[in-house]
């Protein structure tokens, strides 16, 4: 009995102990597990969202083919740029009264946009003849933009003039990577994949986080003049990374060839002399060229209306409204009717691009009409939203034109010179609108002026184009 007992005892004294033990290490993993729950709740407000917009932007297929990382990095672009803006816009607009405000923006156009339509033509060749650094262009463009807003911060700081050339080194850098997008995305399509969709998801990522970025950026403004300039400065360090996560597709130039934008032949060398026998010599057709005219007329409104409205609404802000928030109201109802463009046009997918093009811009020039007969906020409002909404899905359509009917040797060339020209198109617009007197009427006079230009030359394109029995198609000389 007592043999007995000693081995009962001894295991009463052990079991004890382990008991002792376990209940040390399973409050010890209590502890932890608390540990790791509010650790998980922290970073939920981080990692959720992040885990949602990585699934947005690697669905259907987007992820494996390389054009999720593309959407997510046009969202940085697009956040670093909204930050910059925001910035220059206080100090260079709203800072002063509005004559001086006036000078201070004409200055800023003379200094940046002048020399900008100079290099704006040499960017898409250029970047042409570098074809295997795509993505190092893409993350240069961002490394200069993030050194850029550490001297524009300088220079708000001490209102040295080292701003207006920062300032245009951040426009060349921006249109750059542009373009160089604009090359990109079509390496990067997935599976039933068209161009118009993917370039649509392209956008929407851009706009997405240019909403979230800018009350971001106004917060930080309202806290000290730099520290939007910081937050750029970050963010675009963050692209510079994300920019060599690409794919390396993305660097071939493997079947490319130079893209010529003319119609045809005849508009090259006219019609009463031989083509030249060149090697590689492209053309992209009628369709493209039209619709490249109806866009630069759309991208040349929305420069002007940024500029024209910004001091208009300024000098005669909406009912009740200052003029800081009646500016937002017009760029708000813009960027909505960009984004519906956008989901719409991703809808239409490439359905009659040409007819699209035509009909947007139509409903673009009755709204300008409108606003200058019966000149109002509202409607001042609506033609910014609609003109929003066509510039979108007109750029879209062009898009698909390019797809459909420039051959894919040529097709990213012809989207890096074609970015090139709207941009161009834009900073006319925009010089328009600084000089112009602020009178409301004039100024949707103006801006039916120039959509009536480009809706004219597509229309005309598209009835020549019917006439000849479809679209004209670029030759090889």
């Amino acid at each position: 009995m007592a043999g007995a007992r000693t081995p009962q005892g001894a295991t009463g004294v052990g079991g004890s102990k382990g008991i002792k033990g376990s209940s040390r290490d399973g409050g010890t993993g209590r502890v932890r597990g608390s540990l790791r729950s509010v650790g998980r709740v922290l970073h939920l407000p981080v990692t959720g969202p992040a885990r949602g917009i990585r699934k947005a932007t690697h669905a259907q297929g987007a992820g494996e083919s390389g054009l999720g990382k593309l959407i997510e990095l046009h969202g940085v672009n697009g956040a670093g740029d909204v930050m910059i803006t925001v910035a220059l816009a206080s100090t260079v607009f709203f800072s002063v009264p509005t004559d001086e405000a006036r000078g201070r923006v004409a200055l800023y156009l003379a200094i940046t946009m002048a020399p900008f339509t100079v290099l704006a033509p040499v960017i898409g060749p250029l970047l042409d003849r570098l074809p295997h650094g795509r993505r190092a262009a893409m993350a240069g463009a961002m490394l200069a933009r993030a050194m850029l807003a550490l001297i524009i911060s300088g220079a708000v700081a001490s209102g040295s003039l080292e701003l207006y050339p920062a300032a245009l080194g951040v426009l060349v850098a921006s249109k750059a990577y542009g373009v160089v997008r604009s090359a990109v995305v079509p390496r990067l399509l997935p599976p039933k994949f068209s161009l118009v969709k993917a370039n649509s998801r392209v956008t929407l990522g851009g706009l997405l986080a240019t909403a979230v970025a800018g009350p971001a950026a106004a917060g930080l403004q309202a806290v000290g003049d730099r520290l939007p300039l910081y937050g750029a400065f970050v963010i675009f360090l963050v692209g510079t990374f994300l920019s060599f996560s690409l794919p390396h597709k993305v660097d071939s130039a493997k079947g490319e060839d130079t893209a010529l934008l003319a119609a045809d032949e005849q508009h090259l060398h006219g019609p009463h002399r031989q083509p030249v026998k060149r090697p590689g010599l492209r053309t992209v057709g009628l369709a493209v060229t039209h619709a490249l005219g109806a866009n630069a007329a759309l991208r040349c409104l929305s420069g002007f209306l940024i500029f024209f409205l910004a001091f208009l609404l300024r000098e005669h802000p909406l009912t009740g409204e200052s003029a800081a928030v009646s500016l937002g109201i017009v760029i708000v109802a813009a960027g909505v009717g960009n984004a519906l463009g956008t989901a719409v046009g991703a809808w239409l997918r490439s359905r009659a691009p040409e007819i699209i093009i035509v009909t947007v811009v139509a409903f673009v020039l009755g709204a300008a009409i409108t606003a200058a007969i019966f000149f109002g906020a509202f409607l001042v409002a609506c033609l910014a939203a609609i003109a929003g909404f066509a510039q979108a899905l007109a750029k879209l359509s062009l898009d698909a034109l390019i797809q459909r009917d420039v051959p894919e040797l040529v097709r990213t060339s012809a989207f890096a010179r074609s970015e090139t020209m709207l941009q161009m198109a834009w900073v006319l617009g925009g010089a328009i609108g600084i000089v112009l007197p602020l009178n409301g009427p004039l100024g949707m006079t103006v801006a039916a002026a120039i959509v009536a230009a480009g809706w004219l030359t597509t229309l005309r394109g598209l009835l020549s184009s019917a006439r000849h029995g479809g679209a004209t198609q670029p030759r090889v000389a």
